[in-house]
Order: structure tokens, then C-alpha cells, then sequence
């Protein structure tokens, strides 16, 4: 499998109590593009941030990662999330992001067989993305995490309308409970997961944390209870288990336009089994200080 990520790239510095803060490389799909080099597939990450002493902390980080990288330094200074953790280890997060998609050519080249991207570049740049998305399911499979910040949001109706539109160009969609809830609340979760399976994609997974993770696909659904582990904080869990489905879904042969028809056909067992072995990398990421993925070896 051949990734491409779309999607911030920034600095996380992650407050808790009176012990001094600490920084950490993160933006969700930046740590997509870490996890699934760390899980066996080093793609290309298409992102920006400053020529600053932490954007060249992101571009170092992402070496050491084995994670290419397009875009990378303009005049703008490098996003800082500054995240306040609770008792539990969730974290809040505040910020004055900054994002503008990278000059990289009307399309993917043809041998990207998996395209991720979410958060803040679709929320900024969705007329510059769904173009390039939908020319890239020729040859890819297309993987979207709204991971939405409401913070940022100044039109509920249009941005949910924005996110639908990224929904009908996916083949796999995670999302948040919190995120479908904050989108409809006036319908289940289950509901509005299956409502989007309607729009198109062969998947639809929502995790809801310590809580587990519920999918649903074209054969039924399926739910997996989280691993009870102690948690130091549950900052990039969710794209840990983003990044181990999509590696699940690779390693069954179901990744890349030549095989969506396979992907479509996913059976409830099936879907379980990757449940799992997402839900188990993401236990491993929430026993950590910030977004540290596990590697293969650790699973």
C-alpha cells in the first residue's frame, strides 16, 4: 500500500495540573501519516507550517519516521494547540489555526493507493480537496476522519453540508461520536452512521473512547469494548485507530480502486476482526504521553 495524507501538521502543547506543559509534533493527519509508516506503510504527507524552530521540529519528526513530506515551510508561522488535560487524559483543545493547501499538480500520481485527510484542511480548503479526491478513487481508496473542531466552525448547516460532500467521495469514514452528536443531535449515532453508509462509503466506524468502537457496512455491524488499560493521556488514539483499520483493511487485500467492489463486500466478521486490531494500536497510543503510535512490533 502507497499513502498519501492531506491535513495539518502542527505542535501540540499539552497542559496537565501544575506539572509544566510539554510539547509534542502532532495535527491528526500527521499522526495518520506516523502510524501508518510505524505499522508498516511509510507514504507522503501533504501539509505545511512554518520556517520556524517547530516547523523544523515537525520536518525532523517526520524523517525519523520514514514519512515524506510535500509542501513543508511557507511565511506563516507553525500551528500551536495548546491542549488542557483532564482527569481522564482528554484533552482541549484551543488554537488559531492556520491552513493553505500546498501547491502539489491537479492530481495524485496514479501508483497512491490509499488517500487520507480530515480536520482542518477540509474544513479550509474543501473546494481545493474534493476535486483531487475524487480524481484519485480512480487508482485509490479514499479515507476521511472529519475530526472536527467546533471552534473554528462559524456555520453549523454549511459545514455539515461540506462534511456530507467528503462522506460521498469516501470509501472508509472514522469518525467521532462526539463529532456525529455534534453534527445531528437530534438522532443516534447508529443512526447517522448508517445514514452515511447511504451516501456511499463501504464503511463507517465511530469510536467513542474508553467506550469502544461500533462499524457498520453493507452485511450489518459490528461493536468492539475497548481494552481496559491505564490511560497517560488519549491524544492521537483516534488516529491510531484510523491508521491500524486502514493497515487492517490493506494486509485483507481490500485497499486500492481495483479493489473496492472487495471492500464493499466486508462481512460482519470481518469487520470485528479489524475493531480489534485497530482498537488494540489505539491502546497502546493512550498509555503514552501525546500522539506516539505504536510500532508493528508492538502489536
Amino acid at each position: 500500500m502507497n499513502p498519501t495524507v492531506i491535513g495539518e501538521a502542527l505542535v501540540d502543547v499539552l497542559a496537565s495540573g501544575i506539572a509544566p506543559a510539554q510539547e509534542f509534533v502532532g495535527g491528526s493527519p500527521l499522526n495518520v501519516a506516523v502510524s501508518l509508516a510505524r505499522l508498516g506503510y511509510p507514504g507522503t504527507l501533504i501539509s505545511r507550517w512554518g520556517a520556524d524552530d517547530k516547523g523544523r521540529k515537525i520536518e525532523e519528526y517526520l524523517k525519523g519516521n520514514n514519512v515524506k513530506y510535500l509542501g513543508g515551510a511557507d511565511e506563516e508561522a507553525t500551528v500551536i494547540a495548546h491542549g488542557i488535560l483532564d482527569p481522564a487524559g482528554g484533552a482541549a483543545f484551543a488554537f488559531n489555526a492556520y491552513w493553505q493547501m500546498p501547491t502539489i499538480g491537479p492530481e495524485l500520481p496514479q501508483d497512491v493507493e490509499l488517500v487520507h485527510t480530515g480536520s482542518i484542511a477540509t474544513l479550509f480548503s474543501p473546494e481545493e480537496l474534493l476535486p483531487l479526491l475524487s480524481a484519485a478513487r480512480t487508482h485509490a481508496t479514499i479515507s476521511y476522519d472529519p475530526n472536527l473542531r467546533p471552534s473554528l466552525v462559524t456555520n453549523h448547516a454549511q459545514t455539515v453540508a461540506e462534511v456530507e460532500r467528503f462522506v460521498g467521495q469516501a470509501d472508509v469514514v472514522r469518525v467521532s461520536g462526539i463529532d456525529l452528536k455534534w453534527m445531528y443531535p437530534m438522532r443516534s449515532v447508529q443512526e447517522s452512521a448508517r445514514a452515511w453508509l447511504d451516501m456511499g462509503p463501504a464503511i463507517v466506524v465511530s469510536t467513542a473512547g474508553s467506550r469502544g468502537s461500533w462499524g457498520v457496512v453493507r452485511a450489518g455491524d459490528a461493536e468492539f469494548i475497548a481494552p481496559s488499560v491505564e490511560v497517560t493521556d488519549t491524544v492521537g488514539a483516534g488516529d491510531t485507530f484510523t491508521a491500524a483499520l486502514l493497515c487492517w483493511l490493506a494486509e485483507h487485500g481490500m485497499i486500492g480502486a481495483a479493489h473496492r467492489k472487495k471492500l464493499g463486500q466486508l462481512q460482519i466478521s470481518e469487520l470485528s476482526q479489524a475493531l480489534e486490531f485497530a482498537a488494540k494500536a489505539a491502546a497502546v497510543t493512550v498509555q503514552r504521553a501525546g500522539a506516539n503510535p505504536p510500532r508493528r512490533e508492538e502489536l
